[in-house]
């Protein structure tokens, strides 16, 4: 039997992946979390084998969700489920300590062969994520100019392609507005760029919104 907890601020979205893993053999659901705090208190409190987790949740949620969870419980296994396409976050996430990456649009057809396929400790991504994890591990490799910022640098590179201002920026991310400038003039140095305009332009042009 593989136990898993789903973490989703969206009750709608648990009960459906519940119903979707009723039918299921095999599979048990142990628990649920609705933010980052009740996901690391499943994960402190609960014996299961896989955590199913959006990468968007209130509070602490995404790649510094992951890697907390995977410091913390370095064998459970983590699926994420997103709302972000491949490309946007998956290498993050796999670097991070997951073991795969699944889109909600897919999850339908692909989330039960993922959560057995992770669970029995494989991988679950796609051809083109394995590419880049293997590109990026070649000797001098050079990736794209956003490849470059930290996990926080690009989560408000992200939000600020967005259209958020650094104090919307700040309240969400529960960061002070010094530490938003800064981590946006760290942005714009790494990138070559000196206005917000041009971090629009990139991911509009990159598929990073």
């Amino acid at each position: 039997m593989i136990r898993i907890v789903i973490a989703d601020d969206h009750a709608i979205v648990r009960d459906g992946l519940k119903q979707l893993l009723s039918a299921a053999d095999g599979i048990e659901v142990a628990g649920e979390a609705k933010d980052g705090h009740e996901a690391i208190a499943c994960v402190r409190d609960l014996t299961f084998d896989l955590l199913l987790l959006d990468m968007s949740m209130p509070g602490k949620s995404g790649i510094e969700l992951i890697r907390q969870v995977h410091a913390e419980k370095p064998k459970l296994r983590i699926l994420v489920l997103s709302m972000h396409e491949e490309h946007q976050y998956a290498v993050r996430a796999i670097r991070a300590g997951a073991s795969g990456y699944i889109t909600k649009e897919s999850a339908a057809r692909q989330l039960v062969e993922a959560i057995r396929k992770v669970a029995g400790g494989g991988a679950f991504i796609s051809a083109e994520v394995a590419e880049q994890l293997a590109l990026g591990a070649m000797p001098g490799a050079k990736g794209q100019p956003h490849e470059a910022l930290s996990d926080r640098e690009f989560q408000v590179f992200r939000m600020i392609a967005e259209g958020h201002g650094v104090s919307d920026i700040a309240a969400n991310l529960k960061l002070s507005v010094k530490t938003v400038s800064t981590h946006k003039a760290n942005i714009l140095h790494k990138m070559g760029m000196t206005h917000a305009n041009e971090l629009i332009r990139y991911a509009l042009d990159h598929g990073l919104v």
